[in-house]
């Protein structure tokens, strides 16, 4: 746990970058053109559904149900798995998870891994964890890839390198992968995929992230555009998926509506073009598939969240990045600028949680509370509640500083008292707005201007007339 010094560097570190972000009009101008197909793609896919709304509740209500018995259905879903021969591994924390992942590491002599996306490793920090053993880790996925040559973490959920343009991947791949200079995007892809391509073949280990748990089947369900997690699941001899157990779904019939759900909201297509289930290891009839296969149930902090009746409705979430790309804020500060593993709405709900309410809290207070979060969420997650109840539990916490009490404390002062808001002059209280709020609200604003007349006086005197 960090001091509460820290606490206070890491919001100032946020809000130095909110700044930089909020002010750079390149980066604005590619979020607004990625983020603008996005919509653009949603309204289209929106069109299969005769009663979206109705899905939605429907999956909340699944959802919530999963969640309220996720300890039963975890159990469910590790007898129906081991039966075939697959091993389950439960992790406390992210540093139960890397140790016996490790394990398997060393006992199958594993010098390199080929990864598809997972927003789970990037949380235990998987990558550098293996970087440090001296184990080649490679990413599949293209935009995966892509911020993993830039030395970056990923941008976006569900599209890592959301933040790039055309010309920034050229320069990227020129720099790092000593191509000829190129604007052709079928040729950057190519590029990318012939160096991949040799990668599958003599990984290993294949590590990937799972959509859902499927508890009555003891599978994992895995949805992807491109590819790449069959590929890093079908050469290499063992396959390790590390998994947030929060992903739970109770029955199988239940796929085709979070598939459906999924893809719409994540990015407006009908189905992603690759859904898998994978049931287990390579089975005695088949002819390809791992010889090992390994779930990571990872829990780190997430029964702490559940414990809590009030906020664990935002474990229904199922990560499609929708309330992202719905944000006002996330789209004019952007995803690094959170310096966490879930940006945006979501993230903001759930990384003090998972991490701590100390050093993150300041997350919660950045958002506007405008509801769009909530209004798009296929799972009907009230994400500006649940910001609200943060806040409310940092200030119950002790985490707000001695300012702010103070602040405050004033303020609830005048805001409960008519005859001391109109005691002070209007010239009063423009300069002390202006004294106290000039290098922050006033930073890149015109300061207001307090009217000579409070609301009440001018009332009592049209009631006068």
């Amino acid at each position: 746990m960090r001091s509460n010094l820290d606490s206070m560097k890491t919001q100032d570190i946020f809000l130095d970058k909110a700044e930089q972000k909020a002010f750079d009009l390149k980066h604005r101008q590619t979020i607004n053109f990625n983020i603008g197909k996005y919509d653009n793609a949603v309204k289209s896919g929106l069109k299969q559904y005769s009663n979206h709304e109705l899905a939605r509740e429907r999956a909340s209500f699944l959802k919530t149900q999963a969640i309220a018995h996720l300890d039963e259905l975890l159990i469910d879903f590790e007898e129906a798995f081991t039966k075939r021969g697959g091993k389950v591994i439960w992790a406390e924390n992210s540093e139960s998870a890397l140790k016996s992942i490790w394990q398997i590491f060393e006992r199958h002599k594993a010098k390199m891994a080929v990864k598809s996306k997972s927003m789970t490793t990037e949380e235990i920090h998987l990558n550098e964890f293996l970087e440090k053993k001296v184990v080649e880790t490679i990413e599949t996925d293209l935009g995966e890839y892509i911020v993993q040559l830039a030395g970056q973490k990923p941008y976006h959920i569900v599209t890592p390198a959301m933040h790039m343009s055309k010309k920034d991947i050229a320069e990227l791949f020129v720099e790092k992968l000593r191509i000829s200079p190129t604007d052709d995007a079928q040729e950057l892809t190519l590029t990318a995929r012939r160096i991949l391509r040799e990668k599958y073949v003599t990984a290993d280990i294949g590590i990937t992230g799972a959509n859902f748990i499927i508890a009555d089947a003891g599978a994992i369900a895995i949805t992807e555009n491109e590819g790449n997690a069959r590929m890093s699941t079908t050469f290499p001899k063992v396959h390790i998926a590390i998994v947030g157990i929060e992903k739970i779904i109770p029955k199988l019939e239940q796929l085709d509506m979070f598939w459906h759900l999924l893809a719409t909201s994540g990015t407006g297509q009908k189905m992603t073009v690759y859904n898998t289930i994978f049931f287990g290891p390579r089975q005695l009839d088949e002819i390809d598939g791992p010889d090992e296969m390994y779930v990571v149930l990872l829990d780190n902090g997430r029964t702490k969240l559940l414990a809590d009746p009030e906020k664990r409705e935002a474990l229904n979430c199922i990560r499609c990045g929708a309330c992202l790309n719905a944000c006002p804020v996330y789209k004019n500060i952007g995803g690094h600028t959170y310096d966490t593993t879930y940006s945006g709405p979501i993230g903001s709900v759930i990384t003090p949680h998972l991490a701590s309410m100390k050093e993150y809290k300041h997350l919660s207070y950045a958002s506007s509370l405008c509801g769009a979060c909530s209004s798009v969420c296929p799972v009907k997650i009230n994400i500006h509640n649940l910001l609200l109840l943060n806040r409310k539990q940092s200030i119950e916490e002790g985490h707000n500083t001695f300012s702010e009490k103070v602040g405050f404390s004033f303020w609830k002062k005048g805001m409960l008292s008519r005859k001391m808001m109109d005691w002070l002059s209007a010239k009063t209280k423009t300069n002390f707005i202006t004294r106290f709020f000039s290098k922050t609200w006033g930073k890149k604003r015109e300061m207001p201007r307090v009217a000579k007349k409070t609301f009440a006086q001018q009332w009592e005197e049209k009631m006068k007339l």
